[in-house]
């Protein structure tokens, strides 16, 4: 899964990714790291990206910030980097952080 969000006053960045997660796919997650950082044109921002161990495979978009998601396996993800699958789902486009984060995890 990949989502963004902000960090809320008080919180730390593994609890906002937590609640993150769940406010937009009702995933519940366990351990989070830290992988990377990308640049962001806003002032007082930072872009960071993490992983995130699920804690099961159930989840349930919001339907607000997210319109669609499911799993995939790294041979998937693979496939779809190398355009060898063609649908309605797109990845993140190459200058964002949540490609490369797909394809860290996907070569992994």
């Amino acid at each position: 899964m990949s989502g963004a969000g902000f960090v809320e006053p008080g919180e730390s960045m593994e609890e906002a990714v937590r609640r993150e997660l769940w406010e937009e796919v009702s995933l519940k997650v366990g351990t989070v790291t830290y992988h990377a950082t990308q640049p962001w044109p806003f002032p007082s921002s930072l872009m960071l990206g993490c992983y995130a161990q699920a804690l099961s495979r159930d989840f349930e978009i919001d339907g607000h910030e997210i319109g669609a998601a499911r799993w995939l396996t790294r041979d998937e993800v693979r496939a779809r980097l190398a355009d060898r699958i063609e649908d309605e789902m797109k990845l993140p486009v190459t200058i964002a952080i949540a490609h490369y984060l797909i394809k860290d995890w996907a070569n992994g």
